[in-house]
């Protein structure tokens, strides 16, 4: 197996009497996309600060390796290995889109020829050759956050933190952004990816660890995540009396719902169980006037493991009517 890109062990942080990271252990192999899962405050731009150098773990934190150095005696080589994009652009408006990537280019040390070169290549590659050289104020919101990621790699990383890259923009932004950052991982970049957006961790991630009050609730893959916790069902909905009290007789672990007519069947979601409610109602000589498959999905995840409010997310149909 080959080193892993990062791998943090107990890492702690604190701020008084205030514990923001609670021994938390991380694990992100090569060519990824990990994602940090959890709502404003839970601790994810703290981890992005401490894997980056940014700022420096609690006491009692364990080893801290980050593309194979360790941050307690290789920070600087480290730093040489990563590329940070945080909430916040770090566009600056005054010049333009070219003047920052060549700024960023001598921030790098490249040579002039080196700088404009890489520049131009980026700018045509994130759809801004159009707008370089125009004021970076008058980007949209979404144009300034591929000129982030784009300045992000001029140092060609190969491991990049993204905090929360999407925050802000709209659903046509945020799914150009995804395809970015899927670029970025099929080119063999390491990412580490903190988000508030449900949809974004299931859409990108190879792994989620959702944290919760500084701690790592669960992690794993996003179907991993969803077998953690029960609710799938079939929902029954009927418009003749009659059939719906025969079907609450063929279906006797279905919940019934005499004011609505419904019935809602446990379920796993797969193919065999619905095949054989639907079987059942046939044998019933009866027919459901509406089908609706819920399945476990990430609301559902972390609602069980935080007891909390759901982070945002687009509006999106939870349940698949038939």
């Amino acid at each position: 197996m080959t080193n892993p890109a990062i791998s943090a062990h107990e890492l702690r942080k604190s701020y008084g009497d205030k514990v923001v990271l609670d021994g938390i252990d991380l694990t992100v192999p090569e060519g990824t996309v990990f994602s940090l899962l959890g709502p404003n405050g839970a601790g994810k731009t703290t981890v992005v600060k401490i894997l980056s150098t940014l700022i420096s773990p609690g006491p009692g934190s364990g080893r801290i390796s980050v593309g194979g150095h360790d941050l307690s005696t290789e920070a600087q080589a480290a730093r040489a290995a990563i590329g940070v994009t945080g909430q916040f652009s770090a566009v600056d408006g005054l010049i333009t889109g070219e003047e920052n990537m060549l700024l960023m280019a001598d921030l790098h040390h490249l040579s002039k020829h080196e700088g404009r070169q890489v520049t131009a290549e980026l700018l045509e590659r994130f759809d801004l050759t159009e707008a370089a050289r125009k004021p970076a104020s008058t980007y949209s919101g979404g144009m300034k956050r591929r000129l982030d990621i784009a300045m992000t790699l001029v140092g060609n990383p190969r491991i990049i933190f993204l905090d929360e890259p999407t925050t802000g923009l709209d659903p046509r932004s945020r799914h150009t952004m995804w395809g970015i950052i899927r670029e970025l991982v099929t080119g063999g970049t390491t990412v580490l990816l903190t988000t508030q957006y449900l949809e974004e961790a299931d859409e990108l991630a190879d792994r989620i660890a959702v944290l919760h009050d500084g701690r790592i609730a669960a992690e794993g893959t996003a179907d991993e995540l969803k077998r953690l916790v029960p609710g799938g069902h079939v929902r029954l909905r009927f418009t003749d009396p009659a059939a719906y009290r025969t079907a609450v007789s063929a279906l006797d672990e279905a919940s019934p719902h005499d004011e609505t007519l419904t019935l809602q069947v446990p379920s796993d979601g797969s193919q065999r169980a619905l095949r054989s409610v639907l079987d059942r109602l046939d044998t019933a000589g009866i027919e459901a006037d509406e089908l609706t498959v819920h399945t476990p999905d990430l609301d559902d995840v972390f609602f069980a493991l935080t007891g909390g409010t759901v982070p945002n997310q687009p509006n999106q149909p939870k349940e698949a009517v038939r």
